[in-house]
């Protein structure tokens, strides 16, 4: 007999944690290897964790609703059959999303029986603090140099403090000490998000109607409210004439609706357009990695899809090479997939640029939040018929659309940002059969 801990899987590219929904296992349950024991929510997945090991649970070291580190411990097993293999995190119902997401999970031994890593440097500190864990340092006045960590390597978690807060050995920080934990807050990587209390202070009264948050829609409030927080946001919008576009969609869309069986939407030609503007500005296609800017290879453009209650970015892969057509099919089939609960981890992963179709709404003009770590989101509104004064001074009825485009100050300009629209612009205002082909 052996006791081995089950971590918090990746579940998905830049996915860094994950909140135990619901645990569905409790300590003295027998299970064994690739059964369901918790329930786990991210802003982009919601899945089951499967165990990695057959055996008896011994502990539920995280709690319903707590949001923990990819890598960090979850629980221990009593293991029967020690042998550890690659598991598949399960998607929790086929309402939400999440269907084939491999976890690794190496094997782990009895963190009690292994020797401790120490280190008093403010470089290895710094790794190991969470902001969680600095808040609580800060309110309770602890010295963190003083904690043993039962995390992944050493590191010390909020457990950690909440168990020496309630047995009342607390190791109080001098001056000095609290002075280093103020620094090092301040230099945390992560940034830490505000933490409601759980009494809200709004009250409802007679004839208010109370919706309980899903877990769908507290994943996706997190993330906008990392956005919107780490975020510097600007933004800017241009105006398009669209008419070429619209005439010859309009002459095609009855044909090819009955050749290829599916539409062909205006959306497919933006992303089009959006796409090769792209490749000829890669900056546009970048992603923000703390100590470095990744300019992206490939153009991968996620595209964001509503249902009554949620908001899910499913991705057109290499949107640049393929044609109309083949953009127009992923997105009636991508679509398709979120309004019947069918979307997979793979068909939301990889994501470089986001594009939004808010004209569907009837809106003419919006600010999106950026789909983090991205760059940058366009969105796209409704065009609308109005008169403009063309060349020589004569009014005629145009076809006119806005791109708004909401930009991370951290990695871009308006310089660069103005050059892509304008691109954008001029490739949609030339659109024929010649420019643009459908096939």
């Amino acid at each position: 007999m052996s006791i081995e801990n089950i971590l918090m899987p990746q579940l998905g590219e830049s996915v860094t944690e994950g909140t135990i929904e619901k645990w569905l296992v409790k300590p003295g349950d027998q299970v064994n290897k690739y059964d369901p024991i918790a329930e786990v929510v991210t802003d982009k997945v919601n899945a089951e964790i499967p165990s990695s090991f057959t055996g008896t649970i011994k502990e539920l070291i995280a709690k319903e609703g707590e949001a923990l580190q990819v890598g960090t411990i979850i629980c221990s097993v009593e293991v029967t059959d020690a042998a550890t293999e690659k598991v598949t995190v399960q998607p929790k119902n086929p309402n939400v999303s999440s269907a084939i997401l491999n976890a690794n999970q190496p094997q782990q031994k009895d963190e009690s029986k292994a020797p401790k890593k120490e280190s008093n440097s403010l470089g290895a500190s710094k790794k190991r603090y969470s902001p969680a864990v600095l808040r609580i340092a800060e309110e309770h006045n602890i010295d963190l140099q003083l904690v043993e960590g039962t995390g992944l390597e050493g590191r010390i978690t909020r457990k950690d403090l909440q168990k020496l807060i309630e047995d009342g050995q607390i190791p109080q920080a001098d001056t000095s000490a609290k002075v280093e934990m103020e620094t090092i807050a301040q230099q945390v990587e992560e940034k830490p998000v505000s933490i409601p209390t759980k009494e809200s202070s709004v009250q409802s009264v007679n004839g208010d109607i109370e919706i309980p948050v899903s877990s769908v829609r507290r994943a996706i409030a997190k993330n906008m409210v990392r956005s919107t927080q780490e975020v510097p946001h600007a933004w800017m919008m241009m105006e398009v004439d669209v008419t070429n576009l619209v005439s010859y969609r309009d002459s095609i869309k009855n044909e090819f609706k009955a050749k290829e069986g599916f539409n062909l939407t205006y959306f497919a030609f933006f992303i089009k357009a959006i796409a090769r503007a792209l490749k000829e500005f890669p900056m546009m296609n970048s992603v923000w990695a703390d100590d470095k800017i990744i300019q992206k290879k490939d153009i991968h453009i996620s595209i964001a899809v509503a249902t009554e209650d949620a908001l899910f970015v499913p991705v057109i892969k290499h949107a640049d090479e393929k044609s109309i057509k083949g953009i127009a099919k992923e997105i009636s089939e991508l679509s398709k997939l979120v309004r019947d609960g069918k979307l997979r981890s793979e068909h939301i992963q990889g994501g470089t640029f986001t594009v939004n179709n808010t004209g569907s709404f009837g809106s003419v003009q919006s600010m999106g939040i950026i789909n983090y770590p991205q760059a940058a989101i366009v969105q796209v509104e409704s065009i609308v018929k109005r008169p403009v004064i063309m060349e020589g001074g004569m009014f005629a009825a145009r076809d006119m659309v806005n791109l708004c485009l909401s930009l991370d100050h951290r990695i871009l300009d308006g310089l660069i940002c103005g050059k892509f629209l304008n691109r954008v612009k001029e490739i949609l205002e030339n659109v024929n059969k010649d420019t643009m082909s459908v096939y």
